[in-house]
């Protein structure tokens, strides 16, 4: 039996959208311990999971190790669609509990295109590795224009940087009941029209802030500096989609960024990935207060939800 076990991601954002630059996308982010998926995987002479997503996920895996099926348990999931990756990251660890299994190289990262992961952001691919704070390399533009290549026919982009982060950092998040983040056929068509219409000069912003503030604080393990830039990123990074998700953020993860913008128990805030989930940067000594900050902003709101802090991860999955 083999158990594989990877925790969810921050996307903070990309770096850029604008076809006028040589290279696409790019995207920063970093690694959290919990919430996990979870899977358990022994050999087989079929596919047998109660779960469909795994299931669907096994079957392509067996075709691509040519191996005959996997019995598999998900013992713990991530919570789909709120921003936080869940998609790569089940991906990833079914791959990696079927190859495994079947004493195979899971050969992630090359293998990641073939299951539709890794098309735009590597980061959930580079998180799944090696955990850590991270920034990719982007696609070039000559290959990754509006439309997304077939499945398969691309690779993943190679990761530029990746730092630890302080084991004393937290992660406040916040789960507004809000509709699901987009995906799918849905998240091609708004990143399309993101794309048609980028900004160029965008980017030059992003640029700087990325190289003059967030990569410093991370070598330096400044929490306070770190939160400050994530913001500054997270919020810039937002107007490439105003006209997709009704604004800078989209409802209601913008009125709560405003609402814990304001809390001295965070350094920093901001919306992961098409949300709905929201985000906070603090530490151990803030985190009972950071929850606190949490709830206030939702009832402040006027929404339901759900608040936790996690940790962050500076290491890939765990496979035993």
């Amino acid at each position: 039996m083999t158990r594989v076990s990877a925790g969810a991601r921050i996307h903070v954002g990309f770096q850029n959208l604008s076809l006028s630059h040589e290279r696409l996308y790019g995207g920063v982010g970093f690694a959290l311990d919990s919430p996990r998926v979870t899977i358990e995987a022994t050999p087989a002479d079929s596919v047998r999971c109660g779960d469909t997503l795994v299931a669907e996920y096994a079957t392509a895996v067996c075709d691509l190790l040519n191996v005959p099926g996997v019995d598999l348990t998900v013992e713990e999931r991530l919570p789909r669609h709120v921003g936080l990756g869940s998609g790569t990251q089940i991906a990833l660890a079914t791959l990696t509990a079927v190859a495994e299994a079947h004493d195979r190289e899971p050969r992630v990262r090359e293998r990641a295109p073939a299951l539709g992961r890794g098309g735009r952001s590597g980061v959930g691919v580079a998180t799944f590795e090696r955990g850590g704070f991270v920034v990719d390399a982007g696609h070039p533009t000559t290959r990754f224009t509006t439309d997304t290549p077939e499945d398969g026919s691309w690779t993943v982009p190679p990761v530029v940087v990746r730092h630890d982060l302080p084991e004393s950092w937290r992660v406040l998040l916040v789960y507004p009941d809000a509709d699901a983040g987009r995906s799918g056929e849905t998240e091609d068509a708004s990143m399309r029209a993101a794309v048609e219409r980028a900004d160029p000069g965008l980017a030059n912003e992003l640029a700087g802030i990325l190289t003059r503030r967030l990569l410093p604080a991370v070598a330096a393990g400044e929490c306070e500096p770190f939160g400050q830039a994530v913001t500054a990123f997270d919020r810039r990074n937002g107007t490439w989609y105003t006209d997709a998700q009704g604004g800078v953020y989209r409802p209601p993860a913008g009125a709560l960024v405003d609402e814990l913008e304001a809390s001295p128990a965070l350094s920093g805030v901001g919306q992961s990935s098409w949300g709905p989930a929201v985000y906070g940067i603090t530490d151990a000594s803030r985190e009972r207060a950071a929850r606190e900050a949490g709830e206030a902003a939702l009832d402040a709101v006027g929404v339901a939800g759900s608040v936790k802090t996690v940790a962050l991860a500076n290491t890939g999955a765990r496979i035993e």
